[in-house]
C-alpha cells in the first residue's frame, strides 16, 4: 500500500486488517456501540428541535393529504 496515496479511510482499514481476530471483533463491537450511542443523541437533538418548534408555535399538524394540499398552495 502506498501511504502518500492512501486515504485517512484506507489506513484505518489496513491498520485494522493487522489486529488479530479478536480484537478486530472486539473493535467492532465497541464502533457499534458508540454508533448507536452517537444516533441516540441524534435522535434526542432533533426531539428538542422539534419540541423548540412546537412551543414557538413553528410546527404544523395534519394527515398526508393536509401536507399535500398545503405544499400545492404554496408559492415554491
Amino acid at each position: 500500500m502506498d501511504a502518500q496515496i492512501a486515504s485517512p479511510f484506507q489506513k484505518a482499514i489496513f491498520s485494522v486488517e493487522t489486529l488479530p481476530l479478536e480484537d478486530r471483533e472486539d473493535l467492532l463491537d465497541i464502533l457499534r456501540r458508540r454508533m448507536a450511542g452517537d444516533r441516540r443523541e441524534q435522535i434526542a437533538a432533533n426531539a428538542q428541535e422539534t419540541l423548540k418548534a412546537v412551543r414557538e408555535g413553528k410546527a404544523s399538524f395534519g394527515t398526508l393529504d393536509d401536507l399535500k394540499r398545503e405544499l400545492q398552495n404554496s408559492d415554491v
